[in-house]
């Protein structure tokens, strides 16, 4: 009896078929170290600094563009998570960082049920470059630059979608800086709870939305909050660890929103120039690349004969029944013309032979 539930146990199990499965759940998309620190602009030439600089400044655009259109901020928040992630997935080389940010942005005004026409997100992008650049500020013309505009604003959301895998849930920290401010009893500190949510929004543009849970970033708002503040919060035991974070983890989000005040503005122009020359070694080396595979399609075969003495011969093209059938009767109607020219130079008659011009024209 036991050997053959062992046997229809394994009979069983031959016959479960694994197949892939595509998790989906409410909570945010963390990547894995060794894909932050290999991001693909580093793997095309770019700088870890340019990257940085790239992020931060598609943001400040995504946040700008999100104020003039009156999005609300979760709108705003939601199209620069998608941007981080991207660009994680993307290279700034390949992929133009102003588009992408027009993308983003329309994507997740659908996102939050707050939409907004893709001209108005043009419009609106295209006022910000303007003013910027201290320019006249002037509509922008709807010729045919403007339609192939739309077209790639398009064509990125579908990018965006595609690697993203549709993922685009959003967890964002807003109530949860609400809810654990309630239970430190600080709930009518207004000061305390605007600062937190300013650093929560200032987080944005750096990557720890894709590095840790939002949690985690919420509370590491309150910590920094409370510094500066000189608030005391409770320490044995530490008021961080009810909510599932630690010290280092705190400490590390808060060195990279301050980092962001130190650093120095990211000017567009220059960063615009660095990735073109990249972009333009890039196409250098794909079209050489191209040029080589094609050179190696037309080179002719090499000989392949027994000993390499021998001249291989061209294949014969496979011939259908049909096709073999036609070339007999040729051959055939070729002999018989032949043999007639043969017996008319000999002085002999057609006449003597009926039957066989009768056979050929049967056939």
């Amino acid at each position: 009896m036991d050997k053959e539930k062992e046997v229809s146990s394994e009979v069983t199990t031959n016959k479960v078929k694994t197949y892939g499965k595509t998790v989906l759940t409410l909570e945010n998309c963390l990547l894995p170290k060794e894909r932050i620190l290999s991001s693909p602009s580093q793997v095309d030439g770019l700088d870890h600094e340019t990257e940085t600089d790239l992020r931060i400044l598609g943001c400040e655009l995504i946040q700008t563009a999100g104020i003039l259109l009156k999005l609300p901020q979760v709108a705003m928040a939601t199209g620069q998570i998608m941007f981080q992630r991207f660009f994680y997935s993307k290279s700034f080389v390949r992929h133009s960082m102003e588009i992408t940010a027009m993308g983003c942005m329309y994507l997740a005004s659908k996102i939050e049920e707050s939409p907004r026409r893709l001209r108005d997100v043009i419009n609106v992008f295209h006022h910000i470059k303007e003013v910027k650049a201290q320019k006249i500020i002037q509509a922008i013309i709807l010729d045919q630059s403007y339609l192939s505009l739309k077209s790639q604003v398009i064509k990125a959301e579908r990018q965006v979608l595609k690697e993203l895998g549709f993922c685009v849930h959003v967890k964002h920290p807003h109530k949860i800086i609400v809810m654990y401010l309630q239970v430190l009893g600080l709930l009518n500190h207004q000061t305390l709870m605007q600062n937190a949510w300013n650093y929560m929004n200032d987080s944005l543009r750096t990557d720890v939305f894709v590095r840790y849970h939002p949690e985690t970033i919420a509370c590491a708002c309150i910590y920094l909050t409370s510094r500066n503040l000189s608030i005391c919060l409770p320490k044995k035991p530490a008021w961080y660890t009810i909510f599932g974070a630690s010290e280092d983890e705190l400490k590390d989000i808060c060195c990279r929103i301050q980092g962001l005040y130190v650093r120095a503005k990211p000017d567009q122009e220059q960063l615009a120039r660095q990735v073109e020359l990249l972009r333009r070694r890039y196409d250098e080396l794909r079209l050489k690349a191209l040029n080589s595979s094609a050179k190696a399609r037309s080179a002719p075969e090499p000989d392949k004969g027994s000993g390499g003495s021998e001249k291989s011969r061209p294949r014969k093209r496979s011939e259908s029944p049909r096709h073999r059938d036609r070339s007999r009767y040729h051959k055939r109607a070729r002999s018989d013309r032949r043999r007639r020219a043969s017996k008319k130079s000999s002085g002999h008659n057609a006449r003597d032979s009926p039957r066989r011009t009768i056979s050929l024209k049967r056939r």
